[in-house]
């Protein structure tokens, strides 16, 4: 029988892929098992799911791209900026392709003020990490079986962009067993309280 070999120190890389696996495996209890990726138009319940993702990933590539425009970022913090609004672009065209001519017309945003400081930009990042994160979580397992896969890919960044934020601002990546789940109107609310969503 072979011993296994002591871990190693844990590492920033190491502690953001545990909390990207755990995110993503509390995402899997939550919601339905799914068989692989459904190519069919959705309808009804998966249409307006799946337009509510698409608004979440507008608004977070929105934030992203209006940050780098804004100048003010440097280092570490402009570093996870440019790849984070990458992978919200990426995801954006996922449930473009998903939602095909269900697609809603594209949210209108406004971020002025939040990019007055790197600290600013951070704490305004992870509460919109959050929002989307719970937005998923409450929302994921209303679909279909064919839809969850798709989307079981996409929370599981979500999860490791807000540990890579938390870490920059020196707070906890995983400050939970378990991240709450929220309705739709509640997040979408909350945006529009914030003054990000129109």
């Amino acid at each position: 029988m072979t011993r296994a070999e002591p871990a190693g120190p844990m590492t920033r890389g190491r502690l953001l892929a545990a909390a990207g696996a755990a995110a993503a495996g509390a995402f899997a209890i939550g919601a339905r098992h799914g068989d692989g990726v459904s190519q069919a138009a959705p309808r009804g319940n998966d249409a307006e799911i799946l337009a509510f993702f698409l608004t979440l990933e507008q608004v977070q590539e929105d934030f992203y791209r209006h940050a780098l425009e804004a100048g003010g970022l440097n280092g570490e913090a402009r570093r996870l900026a440019t790849s984070v609004a990458d992978q919200e672009h990426r995801h954006v065209r996922v449930l473009l392709d998903q939602l095909g001519d269900h697609t809603p017309p594209r949210p209108r945003t406004d971020f002025s003020g939040v990019d007055a400081s790197p600290e600013a930009f951070l704490r305004a990042a992870i509460d919109l990490e959050e929002a989307a994160i719970a937005g998923y979580i409450g929302q994921s397992g209303n679909l279909s079986r064919g839809r969850v896969s798709t989307i079981a890919r996409l929370v599981s960044v979500e999860a490791r962009q807000a540990a890579w934020l938390r870490s920059l601002t020196k707070d906890s990546p995983a400050p939970r067993a378990a991240d709450p789940a929220r309705k739709a109107d509640r997040v979408l609310g909350d945006l529009r309280e914030k003054g990000w969503l129109a």
